[in-house]
């Protein structure tokens, strides 16, 4: 479509930035990456989205995009072929629950096994300096890369990482491994053999944190093969080999791993909701904080506090809305799944309070 790329500011380090990276692979959209350097962050990124975060899409016509599910949508609307739109609805509402689980919920084990695990987090300490400062001398990297490693490894209370959800966590990603590769065992990808935003969301998480980190790396080869595998395959192959399932199947094999997510992330957004349903901006129109205070939450056997954020409901808002828009036999094939895996009382959850993403930030609505 057009004759000068789009340009991609990231980082192979990046959890979006994978998942952002992998789709425009897929769908063969004409792309220049370019590492997100301190250059980068002060020329580009700071001033033309008011942010600081990756990815940053700066299209051929000079529109700059950033958040992963807004560049996909931006760039969709462009590209619409090859689709990665699932054919049937109950397919895409699960196609976007594993978006959800994979932007939102394994953030939890992504940034546990790499900022509390020793040999992860040198790896990544390095990677930050090399991405930087690249010109620079590896000692210089080093001093760089421990500077900026600070907030990211400072941003494990705020998710939940406590020491004493350490073990918890472990062991809900190494289930979710399993649950993973026993499904990867019958279907080659999420919901069939075509690639869909659920394979390029997961593969954030599991390539940019869980596969190259080289601590998780080998425990996921060890514990998972298929699904490493898998994100092998998606570094390599940008084809469609097949298709999604006929007839809006979705396997039961991964009906485990949904349930998984709202046992453990469901009570969260629920109460990430009474906490937004309960807030005073003072100002309408003001950008919410990041974060709204803690709230307890359980994972396993251990309780803990973890930041209250409004953005994972801005997340779920989407898919309930997806949900909310189904009718007739389409709503009741939906209705069935989410019975199955104990989700109904979260979709049954008013949102009374919707969210809204103005100049990169959340705030309400209007009434």
């Amino acid at each position: 479509m057009d004759a000068k790329p789009h340009l991609l500011i990231g980082a192979e380090v990046s959890y979006y930035s994978a998942k952002v990276r992998s789709y425009l692979r897929y769908k063969r959209i004409p792309f220049v990456e370019v590492p997100a350097s301190r250059e980068a962050y002060r020329d580009v990124i700071l001033p033309r989205t008011g942010v600081r975060f990756i990815p940053v899409l700066i299209s051929s016509d000079d529109i700059a995009v950033q958040d992963s599910r807004a560049i996909v949508d931006f760039l969709e609307e462009r590209y619409p072929e090859p689709n990665i739109e699932p054919p049937g609805t109950t397919q895409q509402l699960v196609a976007s629950l594993f978006e959800l689980y994979a932007d939102e919920w394994l953030l939890l084990p992504a940034m546990h096994y790499r900022w509390n695990v020793p040999e992860n987090r040198s790896f990544a300490i390095r990677e930050f300096g090399r991405l930087s400062l690249p010109e620079a001398t590896p000692a210089e990297q080093l001093a760089v890369g421990e500077k900026l490693s600070v907030p990211f490894a400072g941003a494990l209370p705020v998710l939940g990482v406590h020491p004493a959800t350490v073990s918890a966590i472990e062991e809900s990603y190494g289930a979710f491994l399993t649950e993973l590769d026993a499904h990867l065992a019958h279907h080659p990808r999420i919901l069939g053999a075509r690639p869909s935003i659920a394979d390029f969301a997961l593969f954030g998480p599991l390539y940019a944190h869980l596969y190259r980190d080289p601590a998780s790396g080998r425990l996921m080869r060890e514990r998972a093969p298929r699904v490493a595998q898998w994100v092998e395959s998606l570094l390599t192959d940008d084809t469609a080999h097949g298709d999604f399932l006929d007839g809006d199947q979705v396997p039961a094999t991964l009906e485990p791993l949904l349930s998984r997510l709202f046992v453990e992330f469901g009570p969260v957004l629920a109460s990430t909701i009474d906490r937004l349903t309960a807030f005073d901006p003072g100002d309408a129109e003001a950008p919410l904080p990041r974060a709204l205070g803690t709230h307890s939450f359980q994972l396993g056997d251990a309780t803990a506090e973890r930041a209250v954020l409004p953005f994972n409901v801005w997340r779920w808002q989407r898919v309930r809305d997806r949900y909310l828009a189904l009718s007739g036999a389409a709503r009741a094939a939906a209705d069935e799944l989410i019975d199955r895996i104990g989700a109904r009382q979260l979709f049954e959850k008013p949102l009374s309070r919707r969210l809204v993403r103005v100049d990169n930030r959340l705030r309400f609505a209007p009434r």
